[in-house]
């Protein structure tokens, strides 16, 4: 009768403690598994050049500035068209959840987009030392 109740306290306590730890696991801010990351969301011709929505998240006190980049794609002739755009860090929100930016692209000198060119964009954290990090890409028809 007492291994029993023995046995029962222990399967009870072992039970209890993970339950804990899966409430520890649970309780962990869900968006420091998430941070630093990004999605495009849509790209648009925006005259003369691009404009790309972008849904990020990053860490407090990160030191970054999110850069857009775009090229045409399937073009003829010997000068890419290609644009660029930049999010500086001031404007960034780095609070761990997710945020909106728009990132407007100019684009570089004779270069022209229009509406039904297939781009491809590339969006990334860039640091103070020229690191990137968390590059995304997304090829799309304007």
């Amino acid at each position: 009768m007492k291994s029993s109740r023995l046995r029962r306290r222990l399967a009870g306590a072992a039970a209890a403690a993970v339950l804990a730890g899966t409430g520890v696991l649970v309780a962990a801010p869900a968006a420091v598994a998430k941070a630093n990351l990004m999605t495009i969301d849509k790209v648009s011709l925006h005259e003369p050049g691009l404009q790309v929505k972008v849904t990020y998240s990053c860490d407090t006190g990160i030191n970054h500035q999110l850069v857009a980049g775009a090229i045409k794609l399937n073009q003829t002739g010997s000068d890419e068209a290609t644009a660029a755009g930049t999010v500086k860090k001031n404007k960034l929100v780095c609070d761990y959840t997710n945020h909106t930016a728009l990132v407007t692209l100019r684009p570089a000198v004779a270069s022209h987009f229009a509406k039904g060119d297939t781009v491809k964009v590339s969006v990334f954290y860039l640091d103070n030392d020229g690191f990137i990090y968390t590059r995304e890409e997304k090829v799309s028809v304007l």
